[in-house]
């Protein structure tokens, strides 16, 4: 096939079963006139039917065999290997709009548009409470933007200029890749159409800890690699969220503090007002993510309280840095 009328979907995965089924029949069923699909699957040493189920769609099956197996390299394997000038990046664990690719090609007109990606949202978020709140985190800027998360279509151009992603990373790939393009003066666009579903299948307090330790260790990674650039990368995130996280640690450990010295409720009386005023706040500006109130005052407890695994995360990178290479986490 012409290099020029291909379009390469990499899917990425690692025992997504039935899920990566779904996604393999939402690539092939896009509406794809103009141009051809390659469609490549990367396997990270699954142990269930995912290899079957990607030969049995016609996907080109490539295996990371590797015991580190990071989301980074896997995609470096599929995009590599790819015939594609665009390379359309999706996670095993997601749906695919049929228009999305087709919309977004003619942004590429612009020869400085090096991704683009549209509107990720929950496919399943009555499944639990962690999912409707994730749903509107996906819910970000519309326009240029510093970063893309998993799912977008990259002109391949542009990850040759950069290697690709890096693959040491096990969290905070796509903006590390973004930041690098950025340096290039290449630039992502958020396009505001449907791009994929997602199934997050968070249905655990445990799950949703271990992925904000995750991000956690990726704030203080990638702020420390940029840190003295003139491009610097969630330095402001990761000093904000341990001033936000110190905070809420003192506000328990005073109210406890002074209700046993006191010898009374009181004083946890003010810290839980304290802390729903803070939600409540969240949730009043969270009211153009959703009408839903219930909704919105999760996502306000979310935000304030994911703070405190994010600094473990930090904490969990600082302790680690000198280590050739950290832990792997995953939270399904």
């Amino acid at each position: 096939m012409p290099t020029e009328a291909t379009i390469s979907v990499v899917v990425i995965g690692h025992n997504e079963g039935e899920r990566l089924r779904a996604c393999l029949a939402s690539v092939n069923a896009m509406h794809h006139d103009g141009f051809s699909i390659e469609l490549i699957y990367v396997d990270s040493n699954s142990t269930d039917s995912s290899l079957h189920i990607a030969r049995a769609a016609a996907a080109r099956t490539l295996t990371v065999d590797t015991s580190y197996p990071t989301a980074g390299l896997a995609r470096n394997f599929g995009w590599q290997a790819a015939s594609g000038k665009y390379i359309l990046f999706l996670d095993g664990d997601t749906l695919l709009d049929p228009d999305f690719v087709r919309t977004a090609l003619p942004s590429f007109a612009d020869d400085t548009i090096a991704a683009v990606c549209g509107n990720r949202r929950e496919a399943h978020p009555e499944r639990s409470t962690y999912n409707r709140v994730f749903d509107l985190d996906w819910n970000g800027p519309v326009g240029l933007v510093d970063y893309c998360g998993g799912d977008a279509l990259f002109r391949r151009s542009a990850l040759a200029l950069c290697n690709g992603y890096d693959p040491s990373l096990i969290a905070g790939e796509e903006p590390d890749l973004c930041r690098r393009l950025r340096a290039h003066s290449l630039r992502v666009l958020h396009i505001d159409i449907p791009m994929t579903l997602h199934d997050l299948a968070i249905t655990r307090f445990s799950q949703w800890w271990r992925r904000h330790t995750r991000t956690g260790y990726a704030y203080a990674q990638l702020s420390d690699r940029y840190r003295n650039t003139p491009i610097p990368l969630w330095l402001r995130e990761s000093r904000a969220n341990i001033l936000r996280a110190t905070a809420l640690v003192m506000l328990f450990n005073l109210s406890v503090f002074f209700a046993l010295a006191a010898w009374a409720l009181w004083p946890l009386l003010i810290g839980l007002l304290f802390f729903a005023s803070l939600v409540q706040r969240t949730a009043l500006r969270a009211r153009n993510k959703t009408s839903h109130i219930p909704t919105r005052l999760a996502y306000g407890v979310h935000s304030h309280l994911q703070q405190i695994p994010i600094f473990i995360g930090q904490l969990n990178y600082r302790t680690r840095r000198r280590k050739t290479r950290p832990h792997l986490v995953e939270y399904k």
